[in-house]
């Protein structure tokens, strides 16, 4: 099942003396926090929603203006908290992609039938491609989430399937050292 909510970030600390919050981001488009009107604060399990009165991004970080938040002391009292937007608010997606939350908890197979294991986390080390972090009988999996190896996402099944040759060139597995440099 889908959530309801999309993380877009963590307020870090609160951002000069006016009641303005700096946010992890965690979107693709920074440009949407300009855009954002409301956004909802988690708290608890509980999403809570806010009015933004003013937005925008500076070297990969977000600033928010949200509504009653007035002080720096304001601000502060919510630095930790996650910030959402709605489904129906997300950005719009690409054919073939995915948001995160969706695909965590997907269990991968393999085009010849094997099962591969749970996906548990999408690391995002550089723009060039995530790596995708399985759960496995072995032990922890990870793997560069490319075309050539994940084949298909179906998420409405809760299944990934991956190409078992590309799989076996690419796949890095916790129980195997480093190739050791011969100086």
């Amino acid at each position: 099942m889908q959530a309801e909510y999309i993380q877009i970030g963590e307020i870090v600390k609160p951002q000069g003396i006016r009641g303005e919050v700096k946010l992890r981001a965690m979107t693709s488009d920074m440009g949407r926090y300009a855009r954002l009107e409301t956004v909802y604060l988690r708290r608890g399990g509980a999403y809570e929603a806010r009015r933004v009165e003013k937005g925008r991004a500076n070297d990969g970080f977000a600033y928010l203006k949200l509504e009653g938040v007035q002080s720096r002391d304001d601000a502060e009292a919510l630095r930790g908290i996650e910030v959402y937007v709605d489904r129906a608010h997300a950005i719009e997606l690409g054919e073939d992609e995915n948001f995160v939350c969706d695909l965590i908890g997907l269990e991968a197979v393999d085009t010849q039938g094997n099962a591969v294991g749970r996906l548990t986390d999408v690391l995002t080390p550089n723009s060039v491609c995530d790596v995708y972090v399985f759960s496995t009988p072995r032990g922890e999996m990870m793997m560069p989430a490319l075309r050539r190896v994940v084949k298909g996402v179906d998420l409405a099944a809760g299944r990934m399937l991956l190409d078992a040759q590309a799989l076996a060139e690419v796949a890095v597995w916790e129980d195997e050292s480093a190739p050791q440099d011969d100086d």
